[in-house]
């Protein structure tokens, strides 16, 4: 059916069309009531129940086309029969029956239309006669035999969810092959589409109003009585009349009088309708213009434009269906739940409709006027320019001589019904320049109006002028100075340019130059001029009336006191619930508000709903659903895309409201057992099958993967997942991904290899059965066997190598694969190690934590390069290097003098170093084993070996608190205070003083026997398992041993052929200190050539050691001592951070190190430390053994201490900015507090105190009845409640402010980048308390892969994602106990140094 301009019968165009289709015709209608009567007025009841609006105004307006014998678009209205016999049509209220609309024939090739019944029942849901659709299970298909659903695995046809929604049009084998360009051009679908809410919102802008406007001609007296003109007798045009005395003296000669009667021309009834673009034409206020809007059912399509090079969707479909909406419409029940359009943008060319649409004789002359202004302005750039813009122009009106207005066309893919847009029609008068106006009047009334009233007569006095001059016949001027005109006007550039924009002329009076007058336009319909003039001016007359109308309902209670209101000839009617109710996005069609709040305001869901052409006003589960399916049926090329919209509503719908349905909750599990994913799946495709930088085939995954590898890739999947012993899981979400690919990639190939194989895939369990042998079958036998089955059954020998083939990937065997290349048994086979690969160190009886060192220092390419030339260096003697003892004193290793014996030592460990450098280097096997020789020198100092046999253990180890003897370089730990016990760390994991804590050293993981020394296996070198054990190392019995309360002395050692004893038990820290001391000390030169004037002659010290400055600050006391400063230099190479306390990162520990307190002289003083040089080497020791005063005992801080990537040291340098590092003690400062309150509160003694109170509150409230104590009443347990109430407040408000003050340090130091340091190496401690554990290390792969870092845990070397380096520790026993930086830039780091073969074939 067509919009209400077509309700009433029309007649044949064709003046040769057939009598008995001709209608009867009636006399024509009256002017004054062609556009309907007044007493269609009334007020209308609310929704959503509400009851079709009465036809009236322009888009309700009713006629056909006749010969007209003028030039024009329109013709004369005339009323047609009702009694036609043709089948009624129901009106909205259900109470009338208009008659039933059918198009004419308007043209060759245009067959008659084809009209269905409106919808009638506008309180049924969508249509349908049930009140809920997911009830309608027998609705699936509307035309046609159903689909074999059932045909599909997952039991498709019989689930009631997919026959709940009633949606029409879908092929079961187009859906399952949406990705099959082939499929698709079979069917030749429309494309995406939209729901009728989403229509509405495209046909105008839905925060405008659409009116339709019915106009009165006017019941106006002449000035002068006269007869009308009609137009269709055109007369010259006559003279103007000679200017004449105005009646306020002003000179005869300004034309100021009354025309002659026989001047004045009445607008006729045909001026007057056509003064609306066309019957269905809607005013818009907020753009001052028109909007052509024409929805019809009809099995003829619209009249194409010439250059819409679109194909419309399936109109032999179409035709089988009137209209989605309403049960009258579908007499077999509704097909599908409401329309889905289709947009196709500037289609339909205007002209050719029923009832064409042209612009007006003014507007064509408009554009043409604007077009030679155009070619104008071009006449400065140049001729080129101009001869371009000629022909431009030329193809311009050419075109426009061609095809009429452009409409947009929206059709639904499923019925008749189409819909006809134009773009907005501009108005007359520039609608800023109402809006100007008006908002000028209001800002500025006169003393006795309201801003509204002063607007609102502004507007009619315009509309006065407008009617004097057309039906009053007033040609006189209007002098802009009168009292009058500037009462109710005023003069404005404003009101200026909007009468220029009318046609008005602006002139000086002639005996008033000074003084301007308005000369109305010439508007005689017998001159070419006056016709434009006319119609221009009766269309400003419409739509300045239109205007005023709204303004006045809009301010209706502010315009009460209008005394004498102008009479509106127009009147205007909303039609929004008009086109809604026509489209099918009425609220009584589709509810509105179903939408939970808490989803309303996320973007996420915008997007969704936007790709499924849904709003959220509209939604309810059934549309939803309804929408998802119509799109993947329209545009199944982007099925994916779809179904990822509707599958992320679903999930925020459930997790945020846990309001989804379970029919959404069918759709969605039917979806996935369809094959559905969603773009995330398709992201997440590649990496599953091995693809990616850190995964399993280091190839990034993208569209030129030849179809062959990503093949080869999932079988390769498969089969990794069946080797590592994954489950069914794993193995399906392989082949998931496969047909993920192979679907997004539109390949047929790959999806036959999947469909052939999904089900057939070779399984551990299939391939054993296949040779008929059982799992733990060795290779040689499985060679045997398999030579055997095929010598008996050759016809299956491509399935048992298949078969061999998946076992030799399961197993990976080399000897299995070399068998199937070659055909013969190859025998045992020791598999290869990649050649690039970094070798692992086997453990030499437990000693993990030296491993980890020695992989440490291969990693440093300075210090690699410096050790490996020194290969075998121990041969010379002392002797030889003839050093004197004046050569001896001219060098120092850790502040002390070295002996010959110490330097002899230290070479012969310097020489094992490089050789185990180079087997690390050039072997071949996975791994490596040190020499007994290497790990003796690295864990015995040169002091143990010097003392007594028969001192205790506890005299000498404790010589020292950080050192390996007694005169060897101290540990260089930065700022220890001066005066202050334990100087110096005597562990990675933690400071202790050995006195108290001699007890508390940690093992790591060797064996310690009764007195305390280490036994290693001499067989430790036979292979790389050393003595045996390679996991995590325990004390003795399993447990840490129990302090004895007096320790014996510890007996002679024993020569033994079983073992060897390497002194006495030392820790991770004390073994780094005598490697490097034994490096400094090897690499020292005697030839006076390696003096530095930095003072770091040594690589040792050019690469760990810094320089620090430590202030020591006194305040002034009461006994008069004055302020003081002690200021000291020194060097470092570790930097402390001690770890207690979750919630803390390495900035925290680091600041709490830099900024803290001394004793000095008894007393208590502020020690700060700053860096003046940096190494370029920074190595972070995490303190984690504390000491428990109380008990006497240690114990490791498992605590999580937050790291990155990069750290930034500008904070702590010397040279750091002043008001900057003032700010930032005093927040620090703050924040200790803050941090220390919080420790009270939660982890003090007796802490926590909110469970102690709410425990003490419970017990005594359960004693309060059972218990007599005076003491024990209500306002006890009521004190107890505050007390906990307010501790936990005070908690919430300490971490708060504790985390606002750790942001506002941050942000102080944010852009200081200059000392920016990248992390390199993470060594990890693996145990529960400081005396037993497992030690191993990360490190980055630097240069050449940074984002990738290598795990070395003794002989096993294997690659790692940072993720794994960087992850949160909380809750476990592995935690990093030290962390290493190399400054950026410095290229420090190489951490695969291996030997290339190449290089001597190059050779």
């Amino acid at each position: 059916m067509e919009n209400s301009d077509n309700r009433t019968q029309r007649g044949p165009s064709d003046a040769n069309a057939d009598p008995a289709q001709t209608p009867v015709k009636v006399a024509p209608i009256p002017p004054s009531t062609f556009y309907g009567s007044q007493s269609q007025s009334q007020s209308q009841p609310p929704l959503p129940n509400r009851p079709a609006a009465p036809a009236s105004g322009s888009s309700n307006t009713g006629y056909y086309t006749t010969q007209a014998q003028e030039k024009s678009p329109f013709r004369e209205p005339e009323l047609v029969s009702d009694d036609l016999d043709q089948p009624a049509l129901e009106d909205y209220t259900g109470d009338q029956n208009r008659p039933f609309v059918f198009d004419t024939p308007p043209r060759e090739g245009w067959g008659n239309v084809e009209e269905g019944p409106w919808p009638s029942q506008p309180g049924s849901y969508y249509g349908s006669t049930s009140t809920n659709p997911f009830t309608q299970t027998d609705r699936w298909i509307a035309s046609g035999p159903a689909p074999n659903w059932g045909a599909y695995e997952g039991s498709w046809g019989t689930s009631a969810a997919r026959r709940s929604v009633i949606i029409d049009g879908r092929s079961e084998a187009e859906e399952l092959r949406w990705w099959d360009v082939q499929t698709r051009t079979t069917h030749s679908r429309p494309g995406r589409g939209a729901l009728p809410p989403v229509l509405a919102d495209r046909l105008h802008n839905p925060e405008h109003t659409l009116f339709s406007v019915t106009v009165t001609p006017p019941d106006l007296k002449p000035v002068v009585p006269s007869t009308p003109v009609p137009s269709q007798s055109p007369r010259p045009e006559s003279p103007r009349p000679r200017p004449s005395t105005s009646s306020d003296g002003a000179s005869s000669s300004n034309p100021s009088s009354p025309a002659p009667a026989s001047f004045i021309h009445f607008p006729t009834a045909e001026e007057v309708r056509t003064a609306v673009p066309h019957p269905n034409a809607y005013y818009c206020r907020k753009h001052n213009g028109w909007v052509l809007l024409i929805w019809k059912s009809s099995s003829v399509n619209p009249p194409l434009a010439r250059s819409f090079k679109g194909t419309l969707p399936d109109h032999t479909r179409r035709r089988q269906t009137t209209s989605c909406v309403g049960d009258d419409e579908q007499p077999f029940g509704p097909s599908n739940v409401t329309h889905h359009f289709h947009a196709y943008e500037r289609a339909v060319d205007a002209r050719l409709l029923t009832h064409p649409f042209q612009p007006s004789e003014w507007e064509r002359a408009e554009r043409s006027k604007l077009r030679r202004r155009k070619m104008t302005l071009r006449l400065d750039d140049s001729a080129t320019v101009l001869e371009h813009a000629t022909q431009d122009d030329a193809m311009d009106v050419e075109a426009e001589e061609e095809e009429g207005e452009l409409l947009d066309l929206y059709v639904c893919c499923q019925c008749s019904f189409y819909v006809l847009a134009s773009d907005v029609i501009p108005g007359v008068i520039p609608v800023k320049l109402l809006e100007d106006l008006v908002k000028n009047k209001t800002e500025n009334p006169p003393l006795d109006k309201t801003g509204e009233l002063a607007a609102l007569i502004t507007l009619e006095m315009i509309l006065t002028i407008i009617e004097n001059k057309v039906w009053r016949g007033e040609n006189r001027t209007l002098p802009v100075t009168r009292k009058t005109f500037q009462a109710k006007l005023g003069w404005s550039t404003t009101i200026s340019r909007i009468f220029e924009s009318m046609g008005f002329d602006i002139r000086p009076l002639i005996n008033a130059p000074q003084d301007i007058t308005l000369m109305p336009p010439n508007i005689d319909p017998g001159t070419p001029a006056g016709r434009l003039a006319r119609g221009k001016l009766l269309r400003a007359w419409v739509e300045l009336s239109a205007w005023t109308a709204d303004y006045a309902k809009r301010f209706a209670p502010a315009l009460k006191v209008h005394v004498n209101p102008h009479k509106l000839w127009v009147k205007i009617d909303s039609s929004r619930e008009e086109y809604q109710r026509a489209i099918g996005a009425h609220p009584d069609q589709i509810a509105r508000g179903q939408l939970p709040q808490i989803l309303s305001d996320i973007d996420k869901v915008d997007s969704s709903f936007s790709t499924l052409g849904l709003t959220k006003s509209t939604y309810s589960p059934e549309l939803l659903a309804f929408a998802y399916f119509a799109q993947a049926r329209c545009d199944p090329a982007d099925t994916i895309e779809y179904f990822t919209s509707f599958y992320n509503f679903c999930q925020m719908l459930s997790t945020m409201t846990e309001e989804l349905s379970q029919p959404l909750q069918s759709f969605v599990f039917d979806e996935r057992e369809r094959g559905r994913f969603t773009l995330d799946d398709l992201a997440d495709a590649p990496a599953v099958l091995g693809f990616g930088a850190h995964h399993a085939l280091r190839v990034e995954y993208d569209d030129e993967v030849p179809d062959e590898f990503l093949e080869n890739a999932w079988r390769e999947a498969v089969r990794r997942a069946w080797r590592e012993g994954a489950d069914a899981q794993h193995i399906t979400a392989a082949n998931d991904a496969f047909r993920r690919l192979a679907e997004a990639r539109g390949s047929e190939p790959l999806w036959k290899r999947w469909e052939q194989a999904k089900d057939g895939v070779m399984t551990p369990e299939r391939a054993y059965t296949t040779l008929e042998v059982p799992s733990d079958i060795d290779d040689g036998m499985l060679i045997t066997v398999f030579a055997m089955r095929v010598e008996d059954q050759p016809n299956q020998v491509d399935r048992m190598r298949e078969a061999v083939s998946f076992i030799s990937e399961l197993r990976a065997s080399e000897r299995l694969r070399k068998f199937l290349e070659t055909g013969a048994d190859p025998g045992e086979m020791v598999p290869a190690t990649r050649q690039d690969w970094p070798r692992g160190i086997n453990q030499l009886g437990n000693t993990c934590y030296l491993n980890s060192l020695l992989q440490y220092f291969y990693t440093i390419k300075d210090l690699r390069e410096a050790i490996t030339p020194l290969l075998n260096s121990s041969a010379k003697t002392i002797d030889e290097d003839k050093l004197t003892d004046d050569d001896l004193k001219r060098h120092r290793v850790g502040g002390r003098l070295v002996t010959r014996k110490e330097i002899l030592r230290s070479k012969k460990f310097v020489s094992e170093l490089a050789e185990l450098f180079w087997h690390l280097e050039h072997a071949d096997n996975a791994s490596v084993t040190p020499t007994m020789e290497l790990a003796k020198l690295a864990l015995v100092t040169s002091k143990d070996e010097e003392d007594d046999i028969e001192q205790t253990a506890t005299d000498s180890s404790n010589d020292t608190d950080a050192t390996l003897v007694e005169d060897a370089p101290p540990r260089a730990v930065a700022g220890s205070p001066v005066g202050s016990p334990g100087a110096s760390s005597s562990s990675v994991l933690g400071k202790r003083s050995r006195d108290k804590e001699a007890e508390a050293r940690m093992s790591i993981d060797s064996i310690i026997d009764k007195d305390n020394y280490v036994i290693i296996s001499k067989d430790a070198d036979a292979g790389p398992s050393g003595s045996g054990t390679t996991g995590d190392v325990e004390m003795k019995d399993g447990d840490a041993p129990a302090q004895p309360a007096a320790k014996p002395p510890i007996p002679p050692r024993k020569n033994s052929e079983s073992v060897m004893m390497f002194g006495r038990q030392h820790d991770v820290s004390e073994c780094m200190d005598n490697c490097v001391f034994q490096i400094e000390t090897a690499l020292l030169k005697f030839d006076g050539m390696d003096e530095s004037e930095d003072g770091k002659s040594s690589v040792v010290k050019r690469l760990f050691y810094g320089n620090f400055r430590q202030r020591l600050l006194a305040p002034p006391s009461e006994n008069g001592r004055a302020f003081s400063a002690h200021e000291t230099e020194n060097v470092f190479s570790i930097l402390p951070v001690s770890v207690s306390d979750e919630g803390y990162d390495l900035y925290d520990g680091l600041s709490s190190y830099f900024h803290s307190t001394a004793q000095l002289d008894s007393n208590t003083v502020s020690m700060e430390i700053t860096l003046v040089d940096l190494p370029p080497v920074l190595q972070i020791q995490l303190q984690r053994v504390q000491w428990d005063r109380e008990t006497g005992q240690s114990w490791k801080s498992q605590a999580y201490v937050k790291f990155g990537e990069t750290i930034c040291m500008d904070r702590f340098l010397d040279s750091a900015n002043p008001e900057k590092r003032a700010n930032s003690k005093a927040i620090l400062s703050e924040l200790n507090k803050c941090r220390d309150r919080i420790h009270l509160l939660t982890t003090g003694q007796h802490a926590p105190f909110t469970s102690a109170l709410s425990n003490t509150h419970d017990i005594l409230k359960g004693l309060q009845d059972t218990i007599n104590l005076p003491e024990l009443d209500d306002q006890l347990l009521s004190e107890l409640s505050a007390e906990k109430e307010y501790l936990t407040n005070e908690l919430e408000s300490l971490r708060a402010g504790a985390a606002s003050m750790k942001q506002d340090l941050e942000d102080i130091w944010k852009d200081e980048h200059e000392a920016v340091y990248d992390l390199t190496s993470v060594f990890i401690h693996r145990g529960s308390t400081p005396s037993w554990g497992h030690y191993f290390f990360y490190s980055r792969h630097l240069p050449e892969n940074p984002e990738s870092w290598f795990k070395y845990n003794d002989s096993e070397v294997s690659a790692v994602s940072k993720d794994e380096v960087l992850a949160d520790t909380t809750g476990s026993t592995a935690n990093p106990y030290m962390l290493v930086f190399v400054k950026r830039g410095s290229d420090m780091i190489n951490t695969v140094k291996r030997f290339d073969p190449m290089l001597l074939e190059d050779a």
